[in-house]
């Protein structure tokens, strides 16, 4: 346990027996890594659960963690703010195929005694948030109030309320879709291939050596360009160059948004697996609400009476505000309270991580509105 700024935060481990893939295979002694801010009520009533990120962690906010990156949901968490942690208990699981701290390609396979690597079955968001599910009911944690996640924990989000409508109660989605359209897969098969084509990737057999550095930089790369807009890259540098002057035609000159996306790249190098970020993309892949449900129709009717917000952003073109809105109107058919709202910004898909004001309010007013 530790306590910053007024938040108190338990890091716990929880291992699962069993966990059935929907691939039809199993998963035998999976570990899940959990945080929690807050304590849950004898009802469970304050329970919102939060979903992460593809390159996220459990850890939202509070003092630094070793190992794990820093508190990505800082300014919502705390007393008096939106996620507010005196009468909240809030809950976040490390996603599956992570590499902080939950069963991955890193973990070890009781079989051969070395890294899974790409042997490691492949799984869904559905999966995700079955393991998640696993990991509240040893907690005890018998009702959620509202799950809520943004772009691939959308997607978990969203699972968690449609695989489990007698767990939870309330459902919320920032910057994802109700399935992943084509160009969004073709963006995670490019990074992908960018990693595959690395020699250092070695088959996904590279443990414990570096791996393929580069491969994983590039595939970066181009992540963060679907991750800003278009506006946002020119208001904050247009042509600007960092080394070299505008009419310099030597090799070694660089514009300041390649010297941005390298340093990025060269950053998640430091603190990502390459093969959990192949596993993670793919299973973004496979996020398609209706699959084995018929249709988005009847895959939405699970929510009928329950409260749906969905929330997209005007700049993304990873996941267009179209896409989010498309979510929002098939709950509402279903008979779900949906309510759609748009951050608007300039920052692209990550305005969900760089626009908190505007989070805020809009997570202030649900709250308000669903009485939580």
């Amino acid at each position: 346990m530790s306590e910053c700024g007024g938040i108190n935060e338990k890091i716990g481990l929880v291992r699962i027996e069993k966990l059935n893939l929907d691939s039809g295979k199993v998963l035998h002694d999976v570990e899940q890594a959990y945080a929690m801010y807050g304590d849950p009520s004898d009802d469970c009533s304050n329970v919102v659960m939060i979903c992460h990120a593809l390159t996220g962690s459990h850890h939202l906010g509070g003092p630094d963690v070793p190992g794990l990156p820093p508190g990505w949901l800082g300014p919502l968490l705390g007393p008096g703010r939106a996620l507010d942690t005196s009468r909240l208990c809030v809950i976040c699981v490390n996603n599956l195929c992570s590499p902080y701290g939950s069963s991955s390609p890193m973990s070890v396979n009781p079989e051969t005694g070395r890294p899974w690597g790409m042997a490691f079955p492949v799984v869904t968001p559905r999966d995700v948030a079955r393991a998640q599910a696993d990991v509240l009911d040893s907690l005890g944690i018998r009702k959620v109030a509202l799950v809520l996640g943004g772009s691939f924990g959308g997607m978990v989000s969203l699972e968690m309320a449609l695989s489990f409508p007698d767990l939870v109660e309330r459902c919320g989605v920032i910057a994802a879709p109700a399935r992943l359209y084509p160009q969004a897969i073709a963006f995670n098969e490019v990074q992908r291939q960018a990693i595959v084509s690395d020699p250092d990737w070695k088959g996904g057999d590279y443990y414990p050596g570096p791996g393929p550095a580069k491969g994983l930089a590039t595939a970066r790369m181009l992540a963060m360009i679907t991750y800003r807009s278009e506006q946002s890259f020119a208001g904050r540098w247009m042509r600007g160059m960092s080394e070299g002057g505008p009419e310099s035609h030597e090799w070694g000159a660089k514009f300041k948004v390649e010297t941005y996306l390298e340093h990025h790249g060269t950053e998640l190098v430091s603190r990502f697996d390459a093969n959990c970020y192949l596993y993670t993309t793919r299973a973004m892949d496979m996020h398609d609400a209706a699959a084995g449900r018929g249709s988005l129709e009847e895959a939405f009717s699970r929510l009928n009476g329950k409260g749906f917000l969905a929330v997209g952003i005007s700049s993304d073109i990873l996941f267009p505000s179209w896409q989010v809105m498309e979510a929002a109107r098939y709950a509402g058919k279903a008979g779900a309270r949906a309510d759609y709202e748009e951050i608007e910004s300039d920052n692209g898909h990550d305005s969900f991580l760089i626009d908190f004001d505007q989070l805020d309010e809009i997570l202030r007013f649900f709250f308000k509105q669903e009485h939580i």
